[in-house]
């Protein structure tokens, strides 16, 4: 079945061409590093690296790029704050960044450009901008003069007047139009700067994109993926300054947005205090629960993020691993390990997880049913090729059951109440392995015996 994606340029779903089928480009919007990555931002990380996966499947050779945002006012602030360099801020919060998506089972980007290693680019580009009277300079700034791209809001489809008032920034007086954004502006001796023929500044982060973008993957890519709360001014300016740079040659050919995280159906906002580190959620759940989560909704439609959400995607994984630790003796061939027709057919059509989901349970299903070794073989290969899938079932069954909790008891400790109440059971007193039994039901652990021991997982 042929890869099938919604456009959001066009507003349609559409079959999958790349430009090059020996070489399909794929960019998206990585993070801006002054603070820890919140679970919106760990949604868009976890989506693009489930459509990297479908891609790979279809075509031998992907290049994907996810930026990373290392100038930016924002950036400049939290220095500011702490009285130290930009680089002390961006290195900590990108390594916070790798860290926290890790966990969720992203994988890293085959190309992770900074901005501040383009420069050079971001100024050639804006440059040519000026060449072909798309941009202006006044006051140690470049503006991109939007009146001379007529096709300006094709992607947001909002009106003119929306977009002004949507660009939340104040109109500078020496703007020629209020539509009008910065490409390049200047920089004071106590803010990061490089030299440029307009004078020491850093780049308009719109700009940082399409220099990223020109420099690692083309004129013209296939993919260029984000959250929604990025399609308009980020994109929508993206869009306008790469085609007048660049003759007219679109940016993207297919452009993919992924919806917002909600948190009990209201918006994530600082200001409600309802914003969802990551790192918080880790020290709560496993990161395979988190990332299921993530998708067990259709990626271009909002999700409301709840306990409730994570348990059931946990009792989800559970009982996924509980089938593959059933047949945990059985050996796949690693050519047998792949997802089901009916799987990647429900990937394929605009990454379907639900229904992928579903399939992958009725996987399940069969496998703590069915006792040929033919049948158990083929649907454990299902189970762990849809599990990559997905970027999920990456551990053991026994290790899944038995990891720890952030403040829960650590398995020699759980081993050694286990061999407590073995010895209690051994001298007959089964009031004492009772009571043992029920410390372990306490702590969240089950425990079975069997003739060659107990054996024991966490709930």
């Amino acid at each position: 079945m042929a890869l099938a994606l919604y456009n959001s340029l066009t507003r349609r779903k559409e079959e999958f061409v790349p430009l090059d089928a020996g070489r399909v480009t794929m960019y998206a919007c990585g993070p801006t590093v002054y603070n820890p990555p919140h679970i919106g931002n760990a949604r868009a990380a976890v989506v693009y690296d489930l459509l990297y996966r479908v891609l790979c499947r279809h075509y031998p050779h992907v290049v994907y790029a996810r930026n990373i945002t290392d100038v930016d006012d924002k950036i400049n602030a939290a220095a500011a704050a702490e009285g130290v360099p930009i680089e002390v801020i961006t290195a900590r919060y990108t390594a916070v960044y790798h860290e926290d998506v890790a966990a969720l089972g992203v994988a890293p980007p085959p190309l992770e450009p900074r901005a501040t290693a383009h420069i050079a680019d971001i100024i050639a580009m804006i440059e040519t901008l000026l060449a072909r009277e798309h941009a202006y300079v006044v006051e140690g700034h470049v503006l991109f003069d939007v009146p001379s791209y007529p096709a300006y809001g094709e992607l947001s489809g909002r009106a003119r007047e929306e977009m002004i008032a949507g660009a939340r920034v104040e109109v500078a007086p020496y703007k020629r139009d209020p539509a009008d954004f910065v490409l390049w502006k200047p920089s004071s001796m106590d803010l990061p700067g490089w030299p440029s023929p307009w004078g020491r500044g850093r780049p308009g982060w719109h700009m940082e994109c399409s220099a990223m973008i020109e420099h690692h993957l083309g004129l013209s890519i296939d993919i260029h993926g984000g959250g929604n709360d990025l399609k308009f001014p980020h994109h929508e300016n993206e869009i306008a300054q790469s085609r007048c740079a660049h003759a007219g040659a679109p940016l993207a050919r297919y452009w993919i947005h992924n919806g917002f995280v909600e948190f009990d159906n209201t918006k994530m906002s600082k200001s409600l205090g309802n914003v969802l580190l990551v790192r918080d959620l880790l020290r709560e759940y496993p990161g395979e629960a988190l990332r299921l989560a993530l998708i067990r909704g259709k990626y271009r439609e909002p999700l409301n993020w709840n306990d409730e959400l994570v348990h059931q995607s946990k009792a989800q994984l559970d009982r996924m691993y509980g089938a593959l630790e059933r047949l945990a003796a059985v050996d796949v061939d690693p050519a047998d390990v792949a997802p089901a027709a009916e799987f990647c057919a429900a990937m394929d059509d605009d990454l379907n997880t639900p229904k992928a989901l579903a399939v992958l349970m009725e996987a399940v299903t069969a496998a703590n049913r069915v006792d040929g070794e033919l049948a158990q073989r083929r649907l454990k290969g299902e189970l762990l090729g849809g599990g990559r899938e997905l970027g999920i079932l990456r551990q053991e069954p026994r290790a899944w059951f038995r990891q720890t909790p952030a403040g829960g008891s650590d398995d020699a400790a759980i081993d050694a109440l286990v061999a407590a109440r073995g010895a209690a059971r051994a001298a007959r007193d089964f009031a004492r392995a009772d009571a043992i039994r029920a410390e372990l039901a306490a702590l969240g652990v089950q425990i079975k015996d069997a003739a060659d021991g107990t054996h024991w997982r966490r709930e």
